[in-house]
């Protein structure tokens, strides 16, 4: 074990109360079966160190990175322990479902325990619980797939662990691998933190993609795919991901990763998101992306926000996000530094790699403005609160979202990052930036995968060797106002600012499109599937003043049957009518129709320049 290590594993456990009794940690063998991933079940065997009493072990519950007790404990089935050859007996908690307790006899010094894990086919399910497999490919996540024991830290328990895949598939993993026979593979010993730390992609179309050849430490983009034809982009799609590493690189001046894999699962039949890991990250979209320019820039951000993750949130990581297992509650009060920092610097990194142009960057920033300026639940619920219910916000419908307010502090933290970083350009007349807090706040010296916790104060205080400025009374407002509109300091202050017409930005069509729906939130307050359902009616506006509200369906608009373009053309000819607007609406089996008093037509949000500021933004989003 290199020194550098060993003092990683000891800062990461100084941060717990260390739980451990003078036994020795176990050391657990974890065989996983995936052979039957296109039937959407894996199975699990497992040998643990055991005493005669009651051992009492867990499946993981509170998952780094999903931020609420998401553990899919619900797709377990199939759970059998066994000791000695005879069955044991064992009941779960009545207090805590993820919690088992499993009378051990004497003579027993190990048990076996098998469970199977099912993974989901429908639309329910977000992150590890999500879909995760289809006939040709599947992500293996491992704290779907193991149980361990009450007692000791992730880090102290170790596990050896095993993966069978279907015939001819391959795998992309951050994980060491000791030895590959046929369609096993055997992976070194590590401890259960690393290992739930290290997802594994496997396809049978998987292309892995080397993002910085001959340097160290390497990066790597595994992307596989429900066909081979998706797994072919034009070229520059390849050295644009190569930028990233480098912008990366640039803005934090170190890395805190052995390697790095960006495990990229391109299909239509799995959940869609980004989850990050220290070194690797989970990221899902759909299957044309790397193929179809219009998805390509939808999704621009995904790989590189999950990226900036292995900075922040991974290395560096709120204190009460940081527990010294699965089980204990996480606190989420720092979320809005956690990924509402790392929504900025994601961006800038799509920016100034080239996914996206300038123009595409300030088409995304204007509509993350404009969707956070119609989130009226900010009168009630400021952001502090959103970090706060972030266990529960996770799970909420999209109906009533900009009322209820969602997990927002992904968007409103990019905006107030944006703002911070506008701050320090101007208090140091140009000499520093956010560029600079990454530095001293994420980077050098590089070193392995470890944790350094950090608290409100340190955020305050790193800030404050930036550029000294009131940074604890900017972020306490910026935290508890229940301002009515968006924080829009950062835009105004680089020199832009928000303006709405009757074109849709290259964003707002995408997101459209991919989505099938109608955005309508900035004219009349509806957010509308293709096929007239309302998800969401925004409070104050003229749909929800009139009454019309989520899970109803907007079936004819002036008498003539709904399609997203009749919605269109009659919002347009609005503008040069005084008849109101007549929407028939079915809800619940009954028909009404709502008349809307509505003459200002299509309404979408651009970034148009303020020639009476300097342009900060574009030297913001400038190659570095």
């Amino acid at each position: 074990m290199t020194q550098a290590r060993l003092a990683a594993i000891l800062l990461f456990v100084s941060t717990f109360s260390v739980l451990a009794t003078a036994a020795a940690a176990p050391n657990i063998n974890l065989s996983v079966d995936a052979t039957d991933a296109p039937q959407k079940i894996f199975h699990s065997q497992l040998t643990i160190p055991a005493s005669p009493g009651t051992l009492t072990l867990y499946y993981p519950k509170w998952i780094p990175g999903e931020h609420a007790p998401s553990g899919p404990i619900i797709d377990t089935a199939g759970i059998k322990f066994t000791g000695n050859g005879q069955i044991l007996k064992w009941r779960r908690s009545l207090d805590d479902g993820w919690t088992f307790n499993v009378e051990v006899p004497p003579g027993v010094n190990e048990i076996h325990a098998t469970l199977d894990f099912l993974s989901e086919t429908q639309e329910e399910g977000a992150y590890t619980s999500g879909r995760s497999a289809t006939a040709k490919l599947a992500v293996i996540s491992w704290n779907q797939l193991l149980l361990y024991p009450k007692g000791w830290t992730a880090d102290q328990i170790n596990f050896t662990a095993s993966l069978r895949v279907p015939a001819g598939w391959k795998v992309g993993t951050p994980l060491p691998v000791v030895s590959q026979s046929g369609d096993e593979i055997h992976f070194s010993t590590t401890s259960l933190y690393t290992l739930i730390d290290s997802p594994v992609l496997t396809g049978e179309y998987l292309k892995a993609v080397p993002l910085n050849q001959g340097q160290t430490p390497p990066v790597e983009l595994d992307v596989a795919a429900d066909s081979a034809g998706a797994l072919e982009p034009p070229s520059d799609v390849w050295d644009n991901y190569r930028n990233v590493v480098k912008q990366a690189t640039t803005l934090f001046g170190a890395t805190h990763y052995r390697d790095y894999h960006f495990l990229y699962t391109l299909s239509d039949h799995v959940a869609h998101f980004g989850l990050e890991h220290h070194e690797s990250n989970d990221s899902r979209s759909d299957e044309r992306t790397l193929i179809d320019p219009q998805l390509r820039v939808l999704h621009g951000a995904l790989l590189t926000h999950e990226y900036v993750h292995s900075w922040n949130g991974k290395y560096r990581r709120p204190a009460d996000l940081t527990t010294p297992d699965y089980e204990q509650n996480m606190r989420d009060d720092l979320l809005w530094v956690y990924e509402g920092l790392t929504e900025y610097l994601g961006d800038l990194l799509a920016a100034r790699s080239g996914i996206w142009t300038p123009d595409q960057y300030r088409g995304n920033l204007a509509h993350v403005a404009a969707m956070l300026d119609h989130h009226t639940g900010r009168v009630w619920s400021n952001l502090q609160d959103t970090a706060d219910f972030a266990p529960e916000l996770y799970f909420a419908p999209h109906q009533w979202e900009s009322w209820r307010r969602s997990t927002d502090f992904y968007e409103e933290g990019e905006l107030d990052w944006l703002w911070a970083d506008t701050i320090i350009r101007e208090q140091s007349k140009g000499k520093k930036s956010i560029d600079d807090f990454c530095h001293l706040f994420h980077g050098a010296p590089s070193t392995p995968p470890m944790v350094k916790t950090y608290t409100f104060d340190d955020v305050v205080n790193a800030l404050n060797q930036i550029v000294p400025y009131d940074w604890r009374g900017f972020w306490t407002q910026r935290l508890t106002t229940h301002d009515a509109h968006a924080p829009f300091g950062g835009i105004e202050g680089s020199g832009w600012k928000v303006v709405y017409d009757e074109t849709r930005s290259e964003m707002i069509r995408a997101r459209e499109e991919d989505y099938r729906e109608i955005d309508a939130s900035y004219s009349i307050g509806l957010l509308i599937k293709e096929d007239g359902e309302v998800i969401d009616a925004v409070e104050g506006m003229p749909s929800a003043r009139a009454g019309i509200g989520p899970a109803m369906k907007v079936v004819a608009v002036n008498g003539r049957r709904f399609t997203p373009q009749v919605l269109r053309d009659a919002l347009a000819a609005g503008k040069n009518s005084k008849e109101p607007l007549q929407l028939l609406v079915e809800n619940t089996d009954y028909f009404r129709t709502f008349s809307l008093d509505y003459h200002e037509g299509e309404k979408y949000p651009h970034l148009v320049r303020d020639e009476s500021k300097p342009d900060l933004l574009t030297d913001i989003v400038r190659a570095h």
